[in-house]
């Protein structure tokens, strides 16, 4: 059996990482992988194969940057290529970007089994490409491998045969557990010194008592009136409780220069470089606070047990919301409700929590279905 993973950015990597050593135990499937290059400078994609002991992609596609037509579009013909000259049995994807997106297509059109990890993810907001991405997969896809029982209901619901649906848990929980005693082990000051944009004397830093954030998306960066907003709210309120560790993006980086923020940003909060996961995992165990748009994020937090600030309208991650068990609040880009949600925070007593087959054992269940599945 021939089996194509593919990955793309960032977000895929933490995922893909136990999947390969899973398959590594099946000598009779011969695993390609394939790495679209949807992120590809060294702090958003090398550092985490790196860290994470991925085998190096055995195929890279050197899509890059671009809109969105224009990265599907160039992967497609990429990635046809590819599974014409290796004819595989089946090709795995990951997630929700635009490289899921485009190599399901291509499986279907070149009748491969497709497999799609993360399956059900629901946001049920069609202005987010990732919603557009995941809707595209799961339509096409064979087995859908869904994390969590929310996905699983949200298939059944549209309509997805019961014989195409294998419930194997979160398979990023699966790379926390396997990395939690090496992020443990990394010093917090030596962390934040090494990676800090501006060198200078740092404030004293203590588990418990600093705050994360990460933001990214468009809602969020892109309109000078929301990103002023809430660069006011956490300069002048987290800032003022607290050291602050941004771990920036580049896209935000360069939206705050834009809008002339980044000045403030430099002065009151504590900007670092884009982690490497480890160092980014060892924050989240540890800070009082996460403030995210991410989704990744979100489910770390639930599991570490850190409050966490969801700077989105939604989230197709539902359960890791507190109204589940979790320790997620949907906040959006409204300052009243950061502001209120935030002090709530500050007395929450942390308090993991594991949602069903969060076990570190999900790669191990995604290669059992791929093998037991009759098409």
């Amino acid at each position: 059996m021939t089996v194509i993973s593919v990955v793309g950015a960032r977000p895929n990597f933490m995922k893909i990482a136990p999947f390969c050593r899973a398959l590594k135990k099946h000598p009779e499937i011969r695993h390609i992988l394939v790495h679209t290059g949807q992120h590809y400078d060294v702090r958003m994609s090398d550092s985490f194969f790196a860290d994470l002991a991925i085998p190096a992609p055995d195929i890279h596609l050197n899509v890059g940057s671009g809109s969105h037509a224009a990265q599907v579009g160039k992967t497609m013909i990429e990635f046809e290529k590819v599974v014409r000259a290796e004819n595989p049995d089946w090709i795995v994807v990951v997630g929700d970007v635009n490289a899921t997106c485009a190599c399901s297509i291509v499986a279907k059109k070149e009748h491969v089994g497709l497999a799609h990890i993360e399956a059900g993810l629901r946001s049920n907001d069609i202005d987010m490409p990732e919603e557009v991405n995941r809707l595209v997969t799961d339509r096409l896809s064979d087995l859908l491998l869904t994390p969590d029982r929310i996905s699983l209901d949200n298939l059944r619901r549209e309509g997805v045969p019961e014989n195409r649906i294998a419930f194997v848990g979160n398979i990023m929980i699966d790379t926390l557990e396997e990395q939690r005693a090496e992020a443990a082990s990394r010093d917090l000051t030596a962390l934040v010194g090494r990676e800090a944009l501006e060198k200078r004397p740092l404030p004293p830093l203590a588990d418990d008592a600093f705050a994360v954030m990460t933001m990214h998306r468009p809602s969020n960066v892109d309109d000078p009136a929301i990103l002023s907003k809430m660069v006011d709210f956490l300069t002048e309120k987290v800032a003022a409780d607290m050291p602050l560790l941004w771990p920036i993006h580049p896209r935000a980086k360069k939206q705050l220069e834009l809008f002339g923020l980044w000045e403030k940003v430099r002065e009151k909060i504590i900007p670092l470089n884009p982690l490497g996961y480890h160092d980014m995992l060892r924050l989240n165990m540890t800070a009082k606070v996460m403030l995210t748009d991410s989704g990744g994020l979100q489910e770390e937090c639930c599991v570490l047990g850190t409050p966490c600030l969801t700077m989105r309208r939604n989230t197709e991650r539902p359960v890791t919301l507190q109204e589940h068990g979790g320790v997620s609040v949907l906040v959006g880009n409204d300052i009243a409700k950061i502001e209120t949600a935030y002090r709530d925070a500050l007395f929450f007593r942390r308090r993991p929590m594991r949602p069903e087959l969060w076990d570190g054992k999900t790669a191990e269940r995604i290669v059992r279905a791929i093998l037991e599945f009759r098409r």
